[in-house]
């Protein structure tokens, strides 16, 4: 700050500042807005990231995470060295490919079903039903897996032996555990997330379906 005559003169920087200042009380109505949405990522997304280092310490409950000895990649190594590694990371690998190819368009494909069905019980009912499971916990979520799919009372083998055939020991036999896991995650989760796709189609303009229609699509 430099004095010119009796009147103090602001340099550049000063006078950043103090807009920068007057900006800031002129919104701060839209930072107390935001204040708790940011509260609450840091609280819950950013304070339990310490606890990542636990993967680099011989982790001892009666310490806690800082008080535990740090041993670096130990824990790392070992896991890369083990006899399973390649077997874990095929399988992991493998199931979010699975997940990646059946999840992904099937919520379109509901999202597009729905969007042709016209206003009415029908569409309210069939949304209803295709979002429901999603509120499902994962403890009803496995019951519900383990009773639909036992070989002697699943519905699922009372079809399979209605058509002829032997019924399948779904949760004993290794063969089936991808498609039962992939399959039971996209029946909870495709009817929810084509309520974003309901949304996008919701926005686009009628007349480009009159115009659609006229034109043979």
């Amino acid at each position: 700050m430099e004095l010119t005559g009796n009147k103090p003169q602001l340099t550049a920087q000063q006078k950043k500042r103090e807009k920068r200042k007057k900006s800031i009380l002129a919104s701060r109505q839209l930072y107390v807005f935001i204040l708790p949405a940011f509260l609450a990522f840091f609280i819950f997304s950013y304070i339990p990231m310490y606890g990542v280092m636990i993967a680099f310490k011989d982790y001892i409950p009666t310490l806690g995470v800082w008080g535990s000895p740090w041993v670096g990649f130990k824990h790392f190594q070992r896991f890369f060295d083990s006899y399973y590694f390649w077997d874990l990371l095929k399988n992991t690998i493998g199931i979010s490919v699975y997940s990646l190819v059946v999840g992904f368009p099937l919520p379109i494909i509901l999202a597009l079903a729905l969007n042709e069905i016209k206003d009415g019980p029908l569409k309210k009912f069939s949304q209803t039903v295709t979002y429901a499971p999603n509120f499902i916990s994962t403890v009803v979520m496995v019951g519900m897996i383990l009773a639909f799919l036992n070989p002697s009372t699943g519905i699922i083998n009372h079809v399979v032996q209605f058509f002829g055939m032997e019924p399948i020991a779904f949760m004993e036999d290794p063969r089936w555990f991808k498609t039962v896991y992939v399959l039971s995650g996209v029946w909870q989760g495709t009817g929810w997330g084509s309520v974003i796709y309901l949304a996008a189609l919701a926005g686009v303009d009628t007349q480009l379906h009159e115009a659609a229609v006229v034109d043979g699509a």
